[in-house]
């Protein structure tokens, strides 16, 4: 019994979660500004400089974050925004689900992927 118990704890331990293994928001957030500020704007509200521009030009203009409010059901799960799609979107672009071609693909590690994703979420009002 006494042995039992250790292998246990061991194997709960490997179960949970661990905050390492947690995408950083803070991580998503410096990625953001270095790849997606320039449309999407430091708020995540759509309103970068290069989002208002393509509003200016008659571009649907970028995606408000801080809405929360997603359009594209990119794995057909009857579930539009979910972490998947969000993934698709950033990684195929907008045009490759219907929409707008200037929201490009963007190569990211699977990292780099959940913590922007992280940070998009926590940009919800």
């Amino acid at each position: 019994m006494s042995r039992l118990v250790p292998s246990i704890l061991m194997l709960a331990a490997l179960s949970i979660p661990s905050a390492a293994i947690a995408a950083d928001v803070a991580a998503g957030k410096a990625k953001f500004m270095e790849l997606c500020v320039s449309c999407h704007g430091e708020g995540g509200k759509g309103d970068g400089p290069t989002g208002k521009a393509l509003a200016a030009a008659g571009q649907p203009a970028p995606r408000d974050f801080t809405v929360g409010d997603f359009k594209f059901d990119t794995d057909k799960d009857g579930k539009p925004g979910t972490d998947a799609d969000l993934k698709n979107v950033v990684s195929k672009g907008a045009l490759a689900f219907g929409g707008n071609a200037m929201m490009a693909p963007v190569v990211l590690n699977d990292t780099d992927m959940a913590n922007v994703i992280a940070f998009i979420r926590s940009l919800k009002k």
